[in-house]
């Protein structure tokens, strides 16, 4: 999803089988304007980010931490080797975790 692209929020919460409610409160905006966005309201690129974040990535934004974000951006810059083998480590943890 780029920036540029149309955030269909409808589709996505109904793809996820919740409610509105439960849908948009993830994001801290009440069910009645997560209805006006749906019902077409131009949504604020923040709102649009953090319901890519929420819901397409499914990131937990509670356990994010301003040092995790930038041990990943270091080992993205600077050993960039070290940061695809864990990342691809990850990837595969976390597989065998949802198969289990």
């Amino acid at each position: 999803m780029s920036a540029n692209d149309k955030v269909d929020a409808r589709e996505i919460r109904r793809k996820l089988g919740m409610n509105q409610q439960q849908f948009w409160s993830k994001l801290g905006v009440t069910q009645s304007g997560g209805s006006r966005y749906e019902s077409g309201r131009n949504m604020p690129r923040p709102v649009q980010q953090l319901l890519r974040l929420v819901h397409v990535e499914q990131i937990d934004i509670q356990k994010i931490k301003r040092e995790d974000y930038e041990v990943v951006e270091y080992l993205r810059a600077a050993k960039s080797s070290l940061f695809k083998e864990l990342k691809k480590e990850a990837k595969a943890a976390s597989k065998g975790k949802k198969g289990a």
